[in-house]
């Protein structure tokens, strides 16, 4: 049996794959919409964050023999929780990442390490700025850019009802607030971007799978500033950025297995 830590479109992807190679599997996510949408595709669901205790015990309960990590790039708890749980099992661990993307030089582009980084350079540039990195870590930027001499800031996230009340708590006023799910086409976000007369944009380097390039093709091409946070340096060991060479080496370890997956 697999632990599959899933919650995007490319670890559903990559579930239903390795199901149809014949493995047994459980996918483990935190909203109910990722588990709809793994339940949609037939693959069976687990809910609800996990601490690394909670992973071992439930790796040992479940006869669980690997652990695949898929889930999103940004997600370093559930990284760090699922290797140390693995460990704790001895069981193998494997992590699906996408590949990171590259971007051509432009002034205009700002890379940073961590989202601290990103909330002083906004204030830094001023003006108008659109956050796309959700909700999680809203309470970093409201803290350096709500009030901020020349700041307006605007946050886009998903349409929940947690997320509403983390912003009326924080002080986020509901006009400031673009309450959306994507995947958002380069047009969406260039209509956005007009809208809310935008001058700094702030998104995380997700990969091809979070649409960041069309974040960002579209902030350039109207001449705005870019702020690129960079996703957490881990150490995740066996790792693979294709779909197919993670199937080759669940099956290799298959065989490897006394009583299989």
């Amino acid at each position: 049996m697999i632990l599959h830590l899933a919650g995007t479109g490319d670890a559903r992807e990559l579930a239903v794959l390795l199901r149809a190679a014949g493995h047994d599997l459980t996918a483990s996510v935190v909203t109910e919409s990722a588990a709809n949408s793994l339940t949609e595709a037939g693959i069976p669901v687990r809910i609800g964050r996990m601490t690394a205790d909670d992973m071992a015990a439930y790796i040992l309960a479940n006869n669980i023999h690997l652990v695949v990590d898929a889930a999103h790039p940004f997600a370093e708890e559930a990284h760090k929780n699922a290797i140390a749980a693995s460990k704790a099992c001895g069981v193998p661990y494997v992590r699906f990442e996408r590949e990171t993307l590259t971007f051509e030089h432009n002034p205009r582009l700002h890379f940073v390490d961590d989202y601290a980084a990103a909330a002083e350079k906004a204030a830094e540039l001023k003006g108008n700025i659109m956050l796309t990195t959700g909700s999680k870590t809203l309470q970093i930027f409201t803290q350096r850019l709500l009030g901020a001499e020349g700041v307006t800031l605007t946050a886009r996230m998903l349409p929940r009802l947690d997320n509403m009340e983390k912003c009326a708590e924080l002080g986020l006023e509901q006009k400031y607030i673009i309450a959306m799910q994507g995947p958002f086409s380069k047009e969406l976000n260039t209509a956005l971007y007009r809208q809310y007369k935008t001058d700094v944009v702030i998104t995380k380097e997700s990969g091809q799978q979070g649409a960041v390039d069309e974040k960002v093709d579209a902030a350039l091409e109207l001449g705005l500033h870019v702020i690129v946070i960079g996703r957490p340096k881990l150490e995740y060991g066996v790792a693979f950025h294709d779909f197919d060479d993670v199937l080759d080496h669940v099956n290799a370890l298959r065989e490897e297995i006394p009583h299989g997956l």
